[in-house]
């Protein structure tokens, strides 16, 4: 065979030519042990417990980036000098840009204290994986050149930008994707025409977008926001990671504490309830499904707290969710009261009150001019008849209205205690019109 052919949701059908060197190393990367677990880590989290139909992984997402970094580069390729070996480091790092993710993407993450960006690098990097070995059985210096795309630091920078910068092959895929497989239509945009107009500025080193895609990109940055507004802040889904975090939290103070958790035992799981550090084949030997099945366990803890919460998430069971939407100066007594409330209820607040801001949720700002690095913005011609390149917020009112970031702040805390708190919200609310009338 000198192909290879994935059925894919989004983009029907991704051709893998395998009859290359570069075919065959790419191959070889898909059939690791470290891309395969991806399978395992879903693309979007506890999405599914909000949308029954985002099952997909960061299997299925990073073949897509892949596919796209491959589509881009043969565009690209019909009008600049691109460096063979460039091409394979570029379409390598499409490949792997997620192959460190933990458990659930994202929402292990400030709980354990890791960045997946960094175990990327050190599987990439390092001797004792399966991709670091192939990478260097291909090139010793193509490891490296890997991780330095991923990184942001490789030359030429244009290259890196098409993996990591406001319009790269990541967010391209997972727009279309999560809005497909979750139902909301709000990440549709027109992919064909971006790819079609991408252009190198040979001088600046940069990627930008010729001026008939301007339009197309101006949907491109809409459909972020609404997908963030809609489908990644969705109170539900946020609500679901905020019950596993505070599980999490808990088995590790009881296990801090000496205290029995359930665990199985000469296992990476274990390490991480000992807070000891993982080395990139224990990291990479944790999955979605390893917290589940602690979960699970855990719902017959005879710690309480540990057990009520496990099986809250086992059963979908999920906290309620309030957006503050008041004064800045309100926000202080509503959050005391309301704790107090919840801790009256005969609930821990470390565990069962819990604050949801915008910030923790990786990527959040739509769009962004503030930084002068290549990378934090989006290029795009103007004019036709003397075209110049320019920062799209220059030459878009769309652009420049996302700049400004959605203030998401909302607080979760069990359904038991939703009428005290929507009480309290409305007291509060009721108060401020009243103070507004007799104004």
């Amino acid at each position: 065979m000198t192909e290879r052919i994935y059925r894919d949701p989004v983009h029907n059908i991704i051709r893998l030519q395998t009859d290359t060197d570069e075919g065959e190393l790419m191959m070889r990367l898909i059939d690791t042990g470290e891309f395969q677990r991806l399978r395992r880590i879903k693309q979007l989290g506890l999405g599914l417990y909000t949308y029954q139909g985002a099952e997909h992984s960061r299997f299925t997402h990073s073949l897509g980036a892949f596919h796209l970094m491959t589509r881009v580069l043969d565009r690209l390729g019909e009008r600049y000098g691109i460096d063979p070996a460039d091409r394979i480091a570029a379409r390598a790092a499409a490949l792997l840009h997620d192959v460190g993710h933990g458990s659930f993407s994202h929402v292990m993450e400030k709980v354990l204290n890791f960045h997946h960006e960094r175990w990327t690098v050190e599987a990439i990097l390092s001797d004792d994986s399966e991709i670091g070995a192939l990478l260097r059985s291909h090139s010793p210096d193509l490891p490296q050149q890997v991780a330095s795309i991923i990184e942001g630091t490789f030359q030429p920078s244009a290259l890196a930008q098409l993996v990591s910068s406001q319009l790269d092959v990541d967010r391209m895929d997972y727009l279309l994707r999560d809005s497909l497989m979750t139902g909301a239509k709000y990440g549709i945009y027109d992919l064909e025409w971006i790819i079609n107009a991408l252009a190198i500025d040979e001088a600046g080193d940069r990627i930008y977008v010729e001026a008939r895609g301007v339009y197309a990109v101006e949907e491109y940055l809409q459909a972020r926001y609404y997908m963030f507004r809609q489908v990644y802040f969705h109170r539900s889904l946020r609500s679901a990671e905020a019950v596993l975090r505070s599980i999490i939290r808990r088995a590790l103070q009881l296990f801090d504490e000496g205290q029995e958790v359930w665990h199985a035992s000469d296992t990476a799981f274990e390490k991480i309830l000992r807070r000891e550090p993982l080395t990139v084949t224990e990291h990479m030997q944790i999955d979605d499904s390893d917290f589940v099945f602690h979960v699970k366990q855990w719902q017959k803890s005879s710690d309480q707290i540990l057990s009520d919460l496990s099986r809250r998430f086992v059963g979908r069971t999920l906290f309620k969710a309030i957006d503050l939407d008041m004064a800045q100066d309100e926000k202080g007594d509503f959050l005391a009261e309301a704790r107090d409330v919840v801790g009256r209820a005969g609930f821990d607040p470390d565990y069962y009150f819990i604050e949801d801001r915008a910030s923790d949720v990786p990527y959040y700002k739509h769009y962004t001019a503030e930084k002068s690095e290549p990378k934090t913005h989006i290029y795009v011609e103007s004019g036709y008849a003397t075209p110049r390149i320019r920062e799209i917020s220059e030459v878009s009112n769309v652009a420049r209205g996302l700049q400004y970031p959605y203030e998401l702040h909302r607080v979760c805390f069990p359904a038991e205690v939703k009428t005290e708190v929507y009480g309290l919200y409305h007291r509060g609310s009721l108060k401020k019109e009243t103070a507004a009338s007799s104004d």
